[in-house]
């Protein structure tokens, strides 16, 4: 009753009558630097399109746009000899200066009948295939987001949702151990609370999107520069402090409220911090819930300007979760048996070193990565199930080297040393699993140490003025296997018919190391090989108007090498790691079990996507059509499809913004519903039936609305965001109920209204 109070306190306050006016006192700041080099552009033109309004860039690239009426901006950047590019979604307030930066690409191509024009749609000559770049206001508008980085990029094609409730990446058939993150270019194991040890998925993200600049997600197909992993890669760019004075923004939002602070540390230095916490507990307290989540989070950045060419960035990102259980009645201890509770501290922490030469840059970046899982499942009689304490730690030293040869070719070039510390304190009695396997007793107590190298090299050039080519290769170590080295090569091209249409192909042999948790001690775990996927993408793309873009990919991706069971031959690992493991899937995520790199496969299909840009049409959005098929074979030979297989996958979200002040937007999702294993009437399950049923499809959809307002000093932004708006309780597992005696089907939360109020100043 008290949330409801709250969302009617929050309507009153959105059709309160427009008494504030928006003042005239806004900037756009930022610099205009060539993409490739890094240097920057002196005298670049930055100016709003459709207006006499913009500046000149001076020393250094940068320019200023000052006395802006506080709203949402377009800006174009050009200078002569590069290929101009506009943004959108340029949020201009009184309460802090916009920062906006550009990376223009010259402009090499010349030949007659083809204009290079301003572009929306920017495409990174390295990566031409499968990549979408998410702005910080694009991700922020999500309905049904939670302002979350992950849950944005869940309308994209090829990208499937294990559980609406989770931030679990199915992309292109592959498994959630397969996605690469990158925060400032520092790899991280897994950006999400609560996250399942051995893969990369969670309940939500970590990362704070008030500081986020921009992302870029690709599906595959992705350069050398890029390794380890062997579906996706996102990439997280987090902007720099307010260099004017201090500000900050309080926020409470659908699951957490929290503070950041930013501003100048000296004339060339800046920083930003924010600590959030989630008010879950308060909540599921309220609602007799028997356990009780609870999260941390910290982020805090500090740049700071050396020289002209040199730059230094220091990072710290920690997460802290803790589930608490109340076992207090029967009821409670019985639910509570079902839940894997995971406390974990996780952290990561770089320094990050930028110069800039004639023709080139060197990034030189050490980081460290660090988790503590704490995990136990216990019986309704509170008997371990199984218990978890172990460690997983990353000291990494990175070199990466990009130089231009000539306007038309670039090398980019790279190495990476990293030293890890594994740790384990495990202990799980004899456990039958509903298929009728008995896990022998796994009690384990180690500390191992590995090394992992690194080095790539790509090769980009511009070819008879239409063609654009990339040839690289790369080279992957890792102690503790046998076999230990593994050659990639790749390459990708993209060729240019006109001014507006682009036919694309990239393909590669991509490689990933096996899980730490996989190597935990066992006879065999050194025979174990990185798992090895080639793929080949094709892509159409084609601009129907300059804010609308057209795309349609095809790939084929071809597994070898995946680990599976010896002692549950119908098992590979890649229909493991979404949710929160545990008996319900019978421990199979952990890998505690003898493994054969043995399990092979193939992930095949067809996206469709529609995009449009806000414009001076304030319409925005994207429209997406995913046909795929996922089939794998374990050691006993027999093809099965995959555990995250949905065929049809078909996503349309978008919003109208009205004025400065009101936006409306919407996200509604179709896919295929899931494979599962059905139950015999005694609550075992048949590997003969093994992921042979399927959940009914799920489909959802999303409404939110904002507004803001727009104050001398600073700025008020409410929302109301209603997911699953006609209650569409859509089937996520099936679970066998003993009290019962029959099977369950699960189903997410219905109608789930959420509010959301920041004060930036």
């Amino acid at each position: 009753m008290k949330f409801f109070k709250i969302i009617l306190f929050l309507l009153l306050l959105l059709l309160l009558p427009k008494t504030i006016s928006a003042q005239s006192g806004g900037i756009i700041t930022g610099r205009v630097i060539d993409a490739v080099t890094r240097e920057p552009l002196i005298g670049a033109n930055v100016i709003i399109p459709g207006t006499g309004i913009g500046a000149a860039t001076g020393e250094n690239g940068f320019y200023k746009i000052s006395n802006l009426r506080a709203d949402s901006y377009q800006l174009k950047a050009s200078s002569i000899g590069y290929t101009s590019v506009i943004k959108t979604d340029i949020i201009v307030t009184n309460s802090r200066p916009a920062e906006i930066d550009f990376e223009l690409n010259e402009a090499v191509i010349k030949f007659q009948g083809v204009t290079v024009s301003s572009d929306y749609f920017t495409q990174n000559p390295l990566e031409v295939n499968s990549v979408r770049n998410f702005s910080y206001e694009e991700i922020r508008r999500t309905p049904g987001g939670f302002e979350d980085v992950v849950r944005a990029l869940s309308v994209l094609p090829g990208v499937a949702q294990a559980d609406a409730g989770r931030n679990d990446l199915i992309v292109r058939g592959g498994a959630p151990s397969e996605n690469l993150y990158l925060v400032d270019g520092i790899p991280v194991p897994n950006i999400n609370h609560f996250g399942t040890q051995g893969a990369t998925g969670g309940p939500l993200s970590f990362i704070n999107l008030d500081f986020v600049k921009g992302t870029s997600f690709s599906t595959g197909g992705f350069p050398v520069l890029y390794g380890d992993k062997i579906s996706s890669v996102l990439s997280i760019n987090l902007r720099d402090g307010r260099k004017d004075k201090l500000g900050g923004k309080a926020t409470i939002s659908a699951s957490q409220f929290g503070l950041d602070l930013e501003g100048p540390v000296s004339q060339n230095s800046s920083f930003i911090f924010s600590a959030r916490r989630s008010y879950l507990d308060f909540i599921f307290k309220a609602a007799g819930f028997g356990f009780v989540p609870e999260y941390y989070d910290l982020l805090s950045k500090y740049d700071l300007k050396i020289s002209n060419n040199n730059s230094l960035s220091i990072l710290f990102i920690g997460a802290f979760d803790r589930v608490k259980f109340f076992n207090n009645s029967a009821d409670q201890r019985y639910d509570n048996s079902r839940i894997l509770g995971s406390n974990q501290n996780q952290y990561v922490a770089g320094i990050s070193y930028r110069s800039l030469f004639k023709d080139g840059f060197l990034n030189l970046t050490l980081s460290r990565n660090f988790t503590d899982y704490n995990s136990v499942q216990k019986d309704s009689m509170l008997n371990p199930l199984f218990t978890n304490i172990s460690n997983e730690a990353e000291n990494s030293l990175r070199a990466d080297l990009t130089y231009k040869l000539s306007p038309a070719s670039e090398i980019n070039t790279g190495s990476e040393i990293k030293f890890i510390q594994f740790g384990a304190d495990i202990l799980s009695p004899e456990f039958v699993t509903t298929f009728g396997d008995t896990l022998s007793r796994t009690s384990l107590n180690e500390t191992k140490n590995y090394i992992k190298l690194a080095a790539y090299l790509n090769y980009n050039i511009l070819i008879f003025e239409r063609l654009n080519a990339n040839f690289g290769v790369r080279l992957d170590y890792f102690s503790p296997l046998k076999h230990n080295l593994y050659l990639s090569p790749r390459f990708s091209a993209s060729y240019m018919f006109d001014e507006l249409t682009n036919i694309n192909f990239s393909t590669g042999i991509y490689y990933q190391s096996p899980s730490y948790i996989w190597l935990a001690e066992k006879g065999n775990s050194k025979s174990l090989k990185d798992i090895k996927a080639a793929q080949y993408v094709l892509g159409f793309d084609r601009k129907l108007r300059e804010d609308l873009q057209l795309k349609l990919e095809g790939f084929i991706k071809k597994y070898s090498d995946y680990p599976a069971s010896l002692e549950r031959p119908y098992l590979v690992l890649v229909n493991t790691g979404a949710g929160f493991a545990g008996a319900d899937d019978n421990f199979a995520s952990f890998g505690l079990e003898t493994l054969i790199s043995a399990g092979w496969g193939t992930a095949r299909g067809v996206e469709l996507s529609l995009q449009k840009k806000m414009s001076d049409i304030p319409l925005y959005g994207i429209v997406s059509l995913t046909y795929s098929k996922s089939d794998y074979i374990s050691l006993d030979g027999i093809e099965r499809t995959g555990s995250y297989d949905q065929p049809w996958i078909f996503n349309i979200a978008g919003g109208y913004k009205f004025n400065e002040k009101w936006e409306a937007s919407f996200k509604f999702r179709y896919s295929t519903g899931k494979t599962y294993t059905p139950f015999n009437t005694e609550g075992t399950q048949s590997v003969a039936n093994y992921n042979s049923a399927r959940l009914n499809s799920n489909n959802s959809l999303d409404i939110r609305v904002d507004k803001r307002w727009y104050l001398d000093q600073w700025t008020l932004i409410t929302y109301i965001d209603v997911q699953n708006i006609y209650n569409h309780q859509n089937e996520t597992n099936v679970r066998w109920d003993p009290r019962t005696q029959s099977p369950k089907v699960n189903k997410s939360i219905g109608i789930l209204p959420s509010i959301g109020i920041s004060a930036e100043f």
